[in-house]
């Protein structure tokens, strides 16, 4: 049982704008949220920063001005768990009846990876990996939550890495990151994101940030 009986995800978003990409993981993120009984909040937001309204009508989400350093000061800190590519521990099971509040540095999921968590580490929270592979937003906090909640070792959450989206006979793309997959062995995918990568197949993959 975590300390606060609900547990919080939070991307500390540390861009001014919000992409498509990064929205469809968000909503994704907020739904599945919702639906397993935790909060979602994106934190740092700037004053010209647009949340979408998709996202606003979601009930389990909330939109913060402040920093997560601000939202989980003195004490507090110990509850808030960064999940860092360069940190000495793995996430464990366990780790979810020590930490109620797990962290993410926005944007994730950058080809090649970008150290975006940087920002926050410096700032002294306690420090969990997901393994050696980069991962989408959306899927870093879905196997976050399959760890922390649902106790499932890290080492037995079922994923696949680089898979080939293949839209035609004649046109795929292979996407450089890790993703959690579904009863069928698919990679799981916020709504609409293959729509968008075949949109913008042409385009690399930094574009779609």
């Amino acid at each position: 049982m975590t300390l606060s009986g609900k547990t919080t995800y939070i991307v500390e978003h540390l861009d001014d704008e919000l992409g498509p990409w990064s929205e469809l993981e968000y909503l994704a993120i907020a739904k599945e949220s919702h639906e397993n009984g935790s909060q979602f909040c994106l934190s740092s937001l700037s004053s010209a920063f647009k949340v979408p309204e998709a996202l606003k009508a979601v009930p389990s989400f909330t939109a913060e001005s402040r920093s997560v350093e601000e939202l989980y000061a003195g004490e507090k800190k110990a509850r808030v768990c960064l999940l860092d590519p360069a940190a000495a521990k793995d996430l464990s099971p366990e780790d979810g009846e020590t930490f109620d509040v797990f962290l993410f540095g926005g944007i994730l999921g950058d080809d090649p990876p970008r150290d975006r968590t940087k920002e926050l580490r410096v700032k002294g929270f306690e420090g969990r990996r997901l393994g050696p592979m980069q991962m989408t937003t959306d899927t870093a906090v879905r196997v976050t939550r399959m760890v922390a909640e649902g106790k499932i070792p890290l080492l037995e959450v079922p994923h696949v890495d680089f898979p080939e989206l293949r839209f035609n006979e004649h046109e795929a793309t292979q996407m450089p990151f890790r993703y959690v997959t579904d009863k069928d062995g698919k990679p799981i995918m916020p709504q609409g994101m293959v729509d968008l990568i075949k949109k913008d197949a042409d385009k690399a993959i930094d574009d779609l940030f």
